[in-house]
């Protein structure tokens, strides 16, 4: 086996990799000499790039099943018109790929890339970011990443409560997180979080996490509540990611108590009436109508208001006139005797 031993090594790559529509043999033949050189180049040191000149905060993350976005930084010494380039190998595919949606900053300089069709393999992808720029060399950066340890999981699916009114209790079932790579019951664990609906930024009720299943009952404290439930998954074996994704969309369940129709008719009337009386007082009020409505009863008459004659002076010489008539019969009497 020949060998040999480097004293200064340098290696640089093209910023980007012309598309030859004419010539498909020349483009295979260019991404793998591209591979081949970037392999050469990983660990070790570019002598003529300038230092502090490669990307920095570079991260990626998997969404919706296959989406992939991966953002990063310019480097914080590198000249102003640098631009960034990147490309990235699927374990499953030979070939290279580089970007063809990237983000832009305002100065339009490429800071991130979005994916589409993405999927997931247990092997590690490879990723590296190159740079030119007219006034120096620029520092690549690469990095490998194992793609599910990225992944952002969906909610669990197809959440359904159902509750026994006699027994108080309710099951919740759930279907796994749609991801591309597993179709496996037993790769992950749900987190469960119920709250009361009328108070739904409160504390939390009761939590649980249940791993391997996908149904659990719950015992309700109070039958006369509704309540909102959330769900969230995370990988628990397989190559699922460990950490937690998405929460669901509440779900709601429980009978709250309500008043009954005719209660609220019964008040709705009483109310009604009460405004009708009150207002027909105020009104009767200021318009007199209450006197007519109901009059005053007369005081009690007098003794002599019963004579045809009330006249206070004939009703005097009344009296006198009896009483000469009186004097004058007792006078014959006298002269009788």
């Amino acid at each position: 086996m020949a060998s040999f031993t480097l004293s200064k090594f340098h290696c640089s790559l093209s910023p980007r990799m012309k598309k030859e529509t004419t010539a498909p043999l020349t483009l295979i033949f260019m991404t793998q000499w591209m591979l081949l050189i970037t392999q050469l180049c990983v660990g070790w040191h570019c002598t003529d790039c300038m230092n502090g000149s490669a990307i920095e905060n570079f991260s990626c993350v998997i969404y919706n099943i296959s989406l992939m976005n991966c953002t990063w930084q310019p480097g914080r010494d590198a000249p102003g018109d640098t631009q960034y380039f990147l490309y990235w190998q699927n374990p499953i595919y030979d070939d290279a790929m580089e970007c063809k949606l990237y983000i832009k900053d305002e100065n339009g300089r490429n800071t991130g890339c979005r994916f589409q069709n993405v999927r997931i393999e247990p092997e590690k992808a490879y990723f590296l970011v190159n740079g030119s720029s007219k006034d120096s060399l620029i520092q690549f950066y690469d990095e490998y990443i194992q793609l599910y340890k990225i992944e952002k999981l969906m909610p669990p699916s197809n959440i359904t409560v159902n509750c026994d009114e006699i027994k108080n209790y309710c099951i919740i079932q759930w279907q796994q997180p749609q991801i591309s790579h597993s179709n496996k019951d037993n790769c992950f664990k749900y987190e469960l979080n119920i709250k009361y609906k009328d108070n739904p930024e409160g504390k939390t009720k009761y939590t649980s996490i249940q791993e391997w299943e996908n149904s659990h009952t719950f015992q309700r404290p109070n039958t006369r509540k509704k309540y909102l439930l959330k769900m969230r998954a995370a990988g628990s074996a397989c190559f699922v990611s460990p950490a937690w994704g998405e929460w669901s969309a509440p779900v709601e369940f429980g009978n709250e108590e309500i008043i009954s129709s005719s209660v609220w008719i019964l008040l709705v009337v009483a109310v009604a009436t009460f405004l009708v009386v009150v207002i027909a007082i105020l009104f009767c009020k200021r318009t007199g109508c209450w006197k007519a409505a109901f009059p005053q009863i007369p005081e009690p008459k007098q003794v002599f208001h019963g004579l045809p004659d009330t006249n206070p002076k004939l009703v005097e010489t009344k009296i006198q006139s009896i009483t000469s008539e009186n004097e004058e019969i007792i006078l014959i009497a006298d002269v009788v005797k």
